[in-house]
Order: C-alpha cells, then sequence, then structure tokens
C-alpha cells in the first residue's frame, strides 16, 4: 500500500516497516512483525497523532519512567540544586506507581488513581503535589530532548496557609521556656525574619562586621540565591545579643582552645559543636508546650518580622531585602496590610460623613416630639372615650371619637 503524501507500508524480508513524513521530517519505523495488517494498524495510528499535532513516534514510546528520572537527576547535578534530599523522597513515593510503565503509559487517569491513593493513606495534598510538580518537571525534560509529550496533570487545590503570628509576650514566654544556648537562635530569628535552618544556624563569625555593623549572607548561600545585608547597630536589642555571642565565643576558645567559627553554638562537655537543626527542633517544640502555644514553628518569625516591618511603617522593597523576599506573594499569602493605611481610609471615610453628634441629636429631638404628639392624641382619645373598660394597644392616630361613642339618632336609627 503507497498513498502520496500519507506514508506507506513495505516490508524488509519477513518484516513490515512504515514510513511517513511530519513537519517536514521523514520517518520509519518497524512494526516487529510479519503481518502485513499491524502495519496498516500501526500507520493509521501514527496518521491520527499526526493529525491531532501530537505524534509520539518510535522514541517516546520507548521512553520509560527510569529514564524520565535520570533526566531529572542529571539536570539537578548540572544546576547543583540543593533539594535532591527532598527529589529522593518524592521519587520513592513515585516509583511503585509508575517504575515499570513507558512514558507514554502515564496518563490522567494514571496520575488522578495516585493522588486518590495518597490521599486516602493520610497524606497531606500538599505532598501530593510536590510529587506531581517533580513528574512534571520530568516530562517537560523530556519533550525538550524529543522523548516525551507532557500529558494532562490533575490540579491539587491545597489550603495550607499557616496563619501563626509572634506578639511580643508569646514570644518571650517561649524563649524563657528554651535552654541558653538556644535563646539567641530564636531572638535573632524574631528580629530579622531569616530562616532558621539554612541562614540563622549556619550563621558564622566571618559574616558578621562589627566595625560596619553588619551581618551578610553571601549570593548563593540563600534560598533565591541572593546576597543579603542587615544592620544590626541600628536595632540595639540585635546588636546586644550579637556582641554577647562574640563575647562568650572568645571566653570559650580561651578555656577551651577551641575555635569556635558559628555565631550560635552549644557547649557539649567542653566540645563546641554547631546547633543541629533536630536538636532545634525538639527543644523548640517543648518550650512552645510549655507556653502554651503547641502549634507554632520557628518560621512563624518570618511572618512576624514582615508584619512587624509593615507596622513600623517601613517601605514593602526595603522590607523584603531584609527578610529575603524576591515578590510580594508573602503580604497576600497572610493577609498583612498596612494598618496605618487601613487607619488612614477610615479617617477619609469620616470626613464624608455628617456630624454623628448633630445628627443623633436632631433624631432624638424628632423622636420626643413624634412620641408627645402621639400621648397627646391618646390621651384625648380616652377623654372622650364613654366606655372607660375598652383599652386599645396602641395610641390613636386621630382625635375623631370612635363610632362606639356616636349617637344612634346620628346613624339614622331606631331604637325600640
Amino acid at each position: 500500500m503507497k498513498t502520496r503524501g500519507l506514508g506507506f507500508v513495505f516490508r524488509r524480508g519477513n518484516i513490515w516497516w512504515i514510513q511517513y513524513n511530519f513537519r517536514g521530517q521523514r520517518y520509519r519505523e518497524s512494526v516487529g512483525s510479519s503481518v502485513r495488517s499491524d502495519a496498516v494498524k500501526l500507520l493509521q495510528r501514527r496518521m491520527a497523532e499526526i493529525g491531532s499535532g501530537r505524534l509520539h513516534g518510535p522514541d517516546v514510546e520507548k521512553t520509560t519512567f527510569p529514564d524520565l528520572v535520570q533526566m531529572i537527576r542529571d539536570d539537578y547535578a548540572i544546576n547543583q540544586r540543593r533539594s535532591v534530599k527532598r527529589l529522593n523522597t518524592s521519587l520513592r513515593a513515585l516509583e511503585p506507581a509508575f517504575g515499570r510503565l513507558r512514558a507514554c503509559d502515564i496518563t490522567l487517569d494514571r496520575l488522578n488513581r495516585y493522588v486518590a491513593d495518597r490521599l486516602a493513606r493520610g497524606i497531606a495534598p500538599a505532598t501530593a503535589k510536590l510529587d506531581m510538580t517533580y513528574l512534571h518537571k520530568m516530562f517537560r525534560l523530556a519533550e525538550r530532548a524529543g522523548r516525551a509529550i507532557v500529558p494532562p496533570f490533575p490540579l491539587i487545590s491545597v489550603q495550607n496557609a499557616r496563619k501563626g503570628f509572634f506578639e511580643r509576650s508569646d514570644f518571650e514566654s517561649v524563649r524563657s521556656h528554651l535552654p541558653e544556648a538556644y535563646r539567641g537562635v530564636a531572638t535573632f530569628a524574631y528580629l530579622s525574619g531569616w530562616r532558621v535552618p539554612s541562614e540563622v544556624l549556619t550563621l558564622r563569625w566571618s559574616q558578621v562586621d562589627f566595625q560596619a555593623g553588619m551581618v551578610r549572607l553571601e549570593p548563593g548561600t540563600t534560598k533565591n540565591d541572593e546576597g543579603r545585608t542587615l544592620p544590626f547597630n541600628a536595632l540595639p536589642e540585635l546588636a546586644h545579643l550579637l556582641r554577647s555571642q562574640w563575647d562568650h565565643a572568645v571566653s570559650l576558645e580561651l578555656e577551651t582552645g577551641q575555635a569556635v567559627p558559628w555565631v550560635f553554638f552549644w557547649n557539649d562537655r567542653r566540645t563546641i559543636k554547631p546547633i543541629h537543626i533536630k536538636a532545634f527542633y525538639r527543644r523548640w517544640q517543648t518550650a512552645c508546650t510549655l507556653a502554651g502555644v503547641p502549634q507554632r514553628i520557628p518560621h512563624d518569625f518570618r511572618r512576624t518580622a514582615v508584619r512587624n516591618f509593615e507596622r513600623a511603617g517601613v517601605p514593602r522593597s526595603v522590607a523584603m531585602k531584609l527578610t529575603g523576599h524576591k515578590t510580594e506573594a508573602v503580604y497576600r499569602r497572610y493577609a498583612i496590610v498596612c494598618e496605618a493605611d487601613l487607619m488612614e481610609g477610615v479617617k477619609k471615610l469620616a470626613k464624608l460623613q455628617p456630624d454623628f453628634s448633630h445628627s443623633s441629636a436632631t433624631i432624638q429631638a424628632q423622636n420626643a416630639k413624634f412620641a408627645g404628639n402621639n400621648l397627646a392624641e391618646g390621651a384625648r382619645f380616652e377623654l372622650a372615650d364613654r366606655l372607660p373598660h375598652l383599652r386599645f394597644s396602641r395610641p390613636a392616630r386621630s382625635a375623631t371619637p370612635s363610632p362606639l361613642h356616636t349617637r344612634p339618632e346620628t346613624l339614622g336609627v331606631r331604637i325600640v
């Protein structure tokens, strides 16, 4: 069978092949069968794919899930990404569901089934969404290499916006229940809004310039790979904390003969060590429970610092440079607003309204006059009433005598 412009089937030895063109490129594909009808069916399927503009082709159909995994691992190695540990966590969850499938067999219904199974086992929606994010990135890399076509992915709704903020009293209570070596970490995070695991606990004295009064984070060491500077001399509490930590570090170096390169450390039986994040979290949970705020996490310090900057009237562009936020999404996500601007808006609205005291007095005078008129009419009605045993639940609206009091002769009625 040979049809111009659509492709054709032909045989090499006992094996049938197909040939077709797509976007100016010729494709030849072995059917792997000695039956001609199999070649015709494969050619028809390829024609249908070309008609929809999504040609799978032999390379796409040969791509497997392990190939996708290798692509994303290579990408992480080339770009030196730091979230390899989290990637491995998602890959261990994806492997049982898709490990033996080809990329073209991973369809929307299979993805929906995976997400539904994960949620049924009690996995958080944010975790399932992150798994889908990694898998989607694999398909994007494979699509760029011409090895796969990205299928539709499920849309997972995640409502995990935290609302935790620290008032000063809550912060003081939690800090008082922390061990002495860990209090400086909480104070620095509360005042600066820096990330505790990657920016506070890893802080070294080489990043602190006492002469200039600056703490610096070098480019590439932060989450967004941008450098950051915090002038601490302008904040007495923060300056006192850093100088106290420095004096303590110098005294320990003289006492133990060990170098103390970290700003925050702990003395483990005369062995100076940096504070490990897991050790900090364990003591943090205990302190929060004793302080009566068991649901608070160290990341609440970032939201608190942003809100404090907003309350102090610091421009958002400056606050974002101090805390390390690249966009204003944190303000929208946590509904952080400028309270001074809200107060000013309400004051402007009040100027458009009439004077409340004058309006209130006018309304009260009108009510009193209305009540007086009603009472007067009611009094006249009761005086004109010849049947004192009849009473009405509301005052009369008019001084006209009641029909009950009208004389019969006036109505033209003859009384026998």
